[in-house]
Protein backbone atom coordinates (compact mmCIF):
# COMPACT_ATOMS: atom_id res chain seq x y z
CA UNK A 1 0.00 0.00 0.00
CA UNK A 2 2.84 2.39 0.86
CA UNK A 3 4.47 1.65 -2.48
CA UNK A 4 1.18 2.31 -4.31
CA UNK A 5 0.70 5.59 -2.47
CA UNK A 6 4.29 6.58 -3.20
CA UNK A 7 3.90 5.82 -6.91
CA UNK A 8 0.64 7.74 -6.98
CA UNK A 9 2.28 10.71 -5.26
CA UNK A 10 5.12 10.71 -7.77
CA UNK A 11 2.65 10.50 -10.65
CA UNK A 12 0.58 13.33 -9.19
CA UNK A 13 3.66 15.48 -8.73
CA UNK A 14 4.75 14.83 -12.31
CA UNK A 15 1.34 15.70 -13.68
CA UNK A 16 1.18 18.82 -11.56
CA UNK A 17 4.56 19.91 -12.87
CA UNK A 18 3.35 19.41 -16.42
CA UNK A 19 0.17 21.34 -15.77
CA UNK A 20 1.92 24.26 -14.10
CA UNK A 21 4.31 25.04 -16.97
CA UNK A 22 4.01 28.73 -17.75
CA UNK A 23 6.06 31.48 -19.30
CA UNK A 24 5.80 35.25 -19.64
CA UNK A 25 7.70 37.22 -22.26
CA UNK A 26 7.64 40.76 -23.56
CA UNK A 27 6.27 40.95 -27.09
CA UNK A 28 5.38 43.98 -29.19
CA UNK A 29 2.13 44.50 -27.25
CA UNK A 30 3.58 44.14 -23.75
CA UNK A 31 3.55 41.11 -21.44
CA UNK A 32 2.51 37.86 -23.12
CA UNK A 33 1.80 34.85 -20.89
CA UNK A 34 0.97 31.27 -21.71
CA UNK A 35 0.50 28.38 -19.27
CA UNK A 36 0.81 25.42 -21.66
CA UNK A 37 3.16 24.25 -24.39
CA UNK A 38 1.35 25.05 -27.66
CA UNK A 39 0.83 22.18 -30.08
CA UNK A 40 -1.24 23.78 -32.85
CA UNK A 41 0.66 26.84 -34.00
CA UNK A 42 -0.16 29.19 -36.86
CA UNK A 43 2.58 31.54 -38.13
CA UNK A 44 1.87 34.59 -40.24
CA UNK A 45 5.39 35.47 -41.42
CA UNK A 46 8.24 33.59 -43.10
CA UNK A 47 10.70 34.47 -40.32
CA UNK A 48 8.40 32.86 -37.75
CA UNK A 49 8.23 29.71 -39.88
CA UNK A 50 12.03 29.78 -39.96
CA UNK A 51 12.10 29.97 -36.14
CA UNK A 52 9.88 26.90 -35.77
CA UNK A 53 11.83 24.90 -38.36
CA UNK A 54 15.18 25.28 -36.60
CA UNK A 55 13.81 23.63 -33.44
CA UNK A 56 11.83 20.94 -35.29
CA UNK A 57 8.35 22.27 -34.52
CA UNK A 58 5.70 21.88 -37.21
CA UNK A 59 2.92 24.47 -37.48
CA UNK A 60 -0.60 23.57 -38.52
CA UNK A 61 -0.94 26.74 -40.58
CA UNK A 62 1.36 29.15 -42.40
CA UNK A 63 0.72 32.42 -44.22
CA UNK A 64 2.70 31.30 -47.26
CA UNK A 65 1.30 33.83 -49.74
CA UNK A 66 -0.67 30.92 -51.27
CA UNK A 67 2.56 29.56 -52.75
CA UNK A 68 4.49 26.98 -50.69
CA UNK A 69 7.68 27.43 -52.73
CA UNK A 70 8.05 30.89 -51.22
CA UNK A 71 9.26 29.14 -48.09
CA UNK A 72 12.87 27.95 -48.12
CA UNK A 73 13.36 24.30 -49.17
CA UNK A 74 14.77 23.45 -45.73
CA UNK A 75 11.65 24.84 -44.06
CA UNK A 76 9.34 22.95 -46.41
CA UNK A 77 11.27 19.77 -45.71
CA UNK A 78 11.09 20.31 -41.94
CA UNK A 79 7.33 20.94 -41.99
CA UNK A 80 6.28 18.33 -44.53
CA UNK A 81 2.77 19.70 -44.94
CA UNK A 82 0.67 22.52 -43.56
CA UNK A 83 -2.53 24.43 -44.24
CA UNK A 84 -2.07 27.70 -46.05
CA UNK A 85 -3.89 30.53 -44.27
CA UNK A 86 -3.45 32.94 -47.17
CA UNK A 87 -1.10 35.83 -47.67
CA UNK A 88 1.09 37.46 -45.06
CA UNK A 89 -0.52 40.82 -45.71
CA UNK A 90 -4.11 39.51 -45.48
CA UNK A 91 -4.30 36.10 -43.79
CA UNK A 92 -7.70 34.44 -43.70
CA UNK A 93 -9.18 34.68 -40.21
CA UNK A 94 -11.76 32.06 -41.16
CA UNK A 95 -9.14 29.50 -42.17
CA UNK A 96 -7.08 30.25 -39.08
CA UNK A 97 -10.13 29.71 -36.87
CA UNK A 98 -10.95 26.41 -38.57
CA UNK A 99 -7.49 25.10 -37.65
CA UNK A 100 -8.27 25.61 -33.94
CA UNK A 101 -4.77 26.88 -33.09
CA UNK A 102 -3.57 27.20 -29.53
CA UNK A 103 -0.99 29.86 -30.53
CA UNK A 104 -0.79 32.41 -33.34
CA UNK A 105 2.49 34.19 -34.05
CA UNK A 106 1.82 37.45 -35.90
CA UNK A 107 3.82 40.42 -37.18
CA UNK A 108 3.19 43.69 -35.36
CA UNK A 109 3.76 45.64 -38.59
CA UNK A 110 1.41 43.58 -40.74
CA UNK A 111 -1.24 42.34 -38.33
CA UNK A 112 -1.77 44.89 -35.59
CA UNK A 113 -5.01 45.92 -37.29
CA UNK A 114 -6.48 42.42 -36.79
CA UNK A 115 -4.87 41.77 -33.40
CA UNK A 116 -8.18 41.78 -31.51
CA UNK A 117 -9.72 39.34 -34.01
CA UNK A 118 -6.71 37.03 -33.81
CA UNK A 119 -6.85 37.03 -29.99
CA UNK A 120 -10.45 35.84 -30.15
CA UNK A 121 -9.21 32.77 -32.00
CA UNK A 122 -6.14 31.96 -29.89
CA UNK A 123 -3.41 33.58 -27.77
CA UNK A 124 -1.48 35.77 -30.19
CA UNK A 125 2.22 36.51 -29.86
CA UNK A 126 2.98 39.78 -31.66
CA UNK A 127 6.59 40.21 -32.79
CA UNK A 128 8.41 42.35 -35.36
CA UNK A 129 9.34 40.85 -38.71
CA UNK A 130 8.61 43.03 -41.74
CA UNK A 131 11.45 45.46 -42.48
CA UNK A 132 13.24 44.58 -39.26
CA UNK A 133 17.03 44.51 -38.91
CA UNK A 134 18.96 41.29 -38.47
CA UNK A 135 19.51 41.69 -34.73
CA UNK A 136 15.82 42.26 -34.00
CA UNK A 137 14.87 39.10 -35.88
CA UNK A 138 17.29 37.08 -33.73
CA UNK A 139 15.66 38.51 -30.59
CA UNK A 140 12.21 37.58 -31.90
CA UNK A 141 13.44 34.07 -32.68
CA UNK A 142 14.68 33.63 -29.11
CA UNK A 143 11.30 34.77 -27.74
CA UNK A 144 9.50 32.24 -29.92
CA UNK A 145 11.71 29.46 -28.56
CA UNK A 146 10.76 30.45 -25.04
CA UNK A 147 7.02 30.58 -25.73
CA UNK A 148 6.84 27.21 -27.50
CA UNK A 149 8.75 25.39 -24.77
CA UNK A 150 11.98 25.03 -26.76
CA UNK A 151 14.09 27.57 -24.89
CA UNK A 152 17.17 25.38 -24.41
CA UNK A 153 17.07 23.98 -27.92
CA UNK A 154 16.62 27.44 -29.40
CA UNK A 155 19.46 28.87 -27.33
CA UNK A 156 21.75 26.10 -28.56
CA UNK A 157 20.68 26.66 -32.17
CA UNK A 158 21.29 30.41 -31.93
CA UNK A 159 24.77 29.71 -30.55
CA UNK A 160 25.40 27.43 -33.51
CA UNK A 161 24.15 30.20 -35.79
CA UNK A 162 26.67 32.62 -34.30
CA UNK A 163 29.44 30.07 -34.79
CA UNK A 164 28.46 29.52 -38.43
CA UNK A 165 28.22 33.22 -39.20
CA UNK A 166 31.65 33.80 -37.65
CA UNK A 167 33.06 30.97 -39.77
CA UNK A 168 31.54 32.49 -42.91
CA UNK A 169 32.98 35.87 -41.97
CA UNK A 170 36.49 34.44 -41.83
CA UNK A 171 36.13 33.30 -45.44
CA UNK A 172 35.24 36.75 -46.76
CA UNK A 173 37.52 39.69 -47.60
CA UNK A 174 36.74 42.19 -44.86
CA UNK A 175 35.59 45.61 -45.99
CA UNK A 176 34.67 44.56 -49.53
CA UNK A 177 31.92 46.79 -50.90
CA UNK A 178 28.65 45.25 -52.00
CA UNK A 179 25.17 46.36 -53.00
CA UNK A 180 22.16 44.02 -52.83
CA UNK A 181 18.93 44.24 -54.74
CA UNK A 182 16.08 42.39 -56.42
CA UNK A 183 14.81 42.98 -59.93
CA UNK A 184 11.44 42.58 -61.59
CA UNK A 185 10.71 42.96 -65.28
CA UNK A 186 10.08 46.68 -64.86
CA UNK A 187 11.90 47.77 -61.71
CA UNK A 188 15.04 47.39 -59.59
CA UNK A 189 14.80 47.57 -55.80
CA UNK A 190 17.94 48.17 -53.76
CA UNK A 191 18.38 47.30 -50.10
CA UNK A 192 19.92 49.85 -47.76
CA UNK A 193 22.46 49.45 -44.99
CA UNK A 194 19.60 49.72 -42.46
CA UNK A 195 17.72 46.78 -43.95
CA UNK A 196 17.72 43.17 -42.81
CA UNK A 197 20.11 42.31 -45.63
CA UNK A 198 22.29 45.23 -44.64
CA UNK A 199 22.59 43.68 -41.19
CA UNK A 200 23.80 40.42 -42.72
CA UNK A 201 26.39 42.29 -44.77
CA UNK A 202 27.61 44.10 -41.66
CA UNK A 203 27.68 40.91 -39.56
CA UNK A 204 29.96 39.30 -42.14
CA UNK A 205 32.39 42.20 -42.19
CA UNK A 206 31.51 43.46 -45.64
CA UNK A 207 30.79 47.08 -46.49
CA UNK A 208 27.42 48.16 -47.86
CA UNK A 209 27.63 50.49 -50.84
CA UNK A 210 26.24 53.99 -50.52
CA UNK A 211 22.45 53.79 -50.50
CA UNK A 212 19.99 56.08 -52.23
CA UNK A 213 18.22 56.45 -48.88
CA UNK A 214 18.77 55.11 -45.40
CA UNK A 215 15.64 53.10 -44.72
CA UNK A 216 14.67 49.57 -43.78
CA UNK A 217 12.61 49.09 -46.96
CA UNK A 218 14.00 48.33 -50.41
CA UNK A 219 13.89 51.41 -52.59
CA UNK A 220 13.21 51.48 -56.30
CA UNK A 221 16.22 52.73 -58.22
CA UNK A 222 16.63 54.05 -61.74
CA UNK A 223 19.63 53.37 -63.94
CA UNK A 224 20.93 56.82 -63.02
CA UNK A 225 20.58 56.14 -59.29
CA UNK A 226 22.37 52.81 -59.63
CA UNK A 227 25.20 54.60 -61.40
CA UNK A 228 25.33 57.19 -58.62
CA UNK A 229 25.89 54.36 -56.12
CA UNK A 230 28.19 52.60 -58.61
CA UNK A 231 28.86 49.48 -56.49
CA UNK A 232 31.97 47.38 -56.87
CA UNK A 233 29.91 44.20 -56.42
CA UNK A 234 26.20 43.84 -57.18
CA UNK A 235 24.30 40.93 -55.61
CA UNK A 236 21.04 40.65 -57.50
CA UNK A 237 18.02 38.38 -57.36
CA UNK A 238 15.85 38.37 -60.46
CA UNK A 239 12.19 37.46 -59.95
CA UNK A 240 11.84 37.05 -63.71
CA UNK A 241 14.27 36.70 -66.58
CA UNK A 242 14.92 38.85 -68.41
CA UNK A 243 14.48 41.42 -65.67
CA UNK A 244 14.90 45.15 -66.07
CA UNK A 245 18.66 44.57 -65.95
CA UNK A 246 18.37 42.84 -69.31
CA UNK A 247 16.90 46.03 -70.76
CA UNK A 248 19.46 48.29 -69.10
CA UNK A 249 22.33 46.30 -70.59
CA UNK A 250 21.57 47.97 -73.91
CA UNK A 251 21.80 51.50 -72.46
CA UNK A 252 25.03 53.55 -72.66
CA UNK A 253 25.13 54.15 -68.87
CA UNK A 254 25.30 50.42 -68.16
CA UNK A 255 28.90 50.10 -69.32
CA UNK A 256 29.97 52.83 -66.88
CA UNK A 257 29.13 50.71 -63.82
CA UNK A 258 32.19 49.36 -62.00
CA UNK A 259 30.44 46.06 -61.35
CA UNK A 260 29.84 45.71 -65.10
CA UNK A 261 33.35 46.69 -66.10
CA UNK A 262 34.87 44.20 -63.66
CA UNK A 263 32.25 41.47 -64.22
CA UNK A 264 31.11 41.58 -60.60
CA UNK A 265 27.35 41.08 -60.86
CA UNK A 266 26.25 37.93 -59.05
CA UNK A 267 22.90 36.20 -59.40
CA UNK A 268 21.14 34.90 -56.27
CA UNK A 269 17.74 33.42 -55.39
CA UNK A 270 15.34 36.37 -55.40
CA UNK A 271 12.91 34.67 -53.03
CA UNK A 272 15.65 34.06 -50.46
CA UNK A 273 17.17 37.53 -50.68
CA UNK A 274 13.93 39.42 -51.22
CA UNK A 275 11.31 37.69 -49.05
CA UNK A 276 12.82 35.40 -46.42
CA UNK A 277 14.34 36.30 -43.08
CA UNK A 278 15.51 34.27 -40.10
CA UNK A 279 18.31 31.98 -38.99
CA UNK A 280 18.15 29.57 -41.95
CA UNK A 281 17.73 32.44 -44.41
CA UNK A 282 20.71 34.31 -42.95
CA UNK A 283 22.96 31.27 -43.12
CA UNK A 284 22.02 30.65 -46.74
CA UNK A 285 22.70 34.29 -47.61
CA UNK A 286 26.09 34.03 -45.92
CA UNK A 287 26.87 30.85 -47.84
CA UNK A 288 25.95 32.64 -51.09
CA UNK A 289 28.32 35.49 -50.29
CA UNK A 290 31.17 33.11 -49.51
CA UNK A 291 30.47 31.23 -52.73
CA UNK A 292 30.57 34.40 -54.83
CA UNK A 293 32.96 36.72 -52.97
CA UNK A 294 35.10 34.45 -50.81
CA UNK A 295 38.75 33.66 -51.42
CA UNK A 296 37.89 30.37 -53.12
CA UNK A 297 34.72 31.68 -54.75
CA UNK A 298 33.40 30.16 -57.93
CA UNK A 299 31.42 33.14 -59.19
CA UNK A 300 27.98 32.71 -60.68
CA UNK A 301 27.53 35.80 -62.80
CA UNK A 302 24.44 37.33 -64.27
CA UNK A 303 24.85 37.33 -68.05
CA UNK A 304 26.08 40.70 -69.20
Amino acid sequence: MIRILLNFSLFFMAMTALNTWAVTVQDSKGAFSIDYVPKRIVVLEFSFADALAIVDVKPVGVADDKDPVRLLPDIRAAFGSWQSVGTRSQPSLEVISELKPDLIIADIYRHEGVYSELRKIAPTLMLPSKRQPYGELLKATAIIGNVIGKDQKMTARLREHERLMSAYKQQLPQGMEVQVGVARDDALFLHSSDSYTGGIIDRLGLKFAKSIKDDTAPRQASMEQLLLINPENLIIGEYVKPSILGKWQHEPLWSLLKCVQNHRIFGVDAMLWGKNRGVLASEKMAADLVSYLGIDAKSRLVSQ
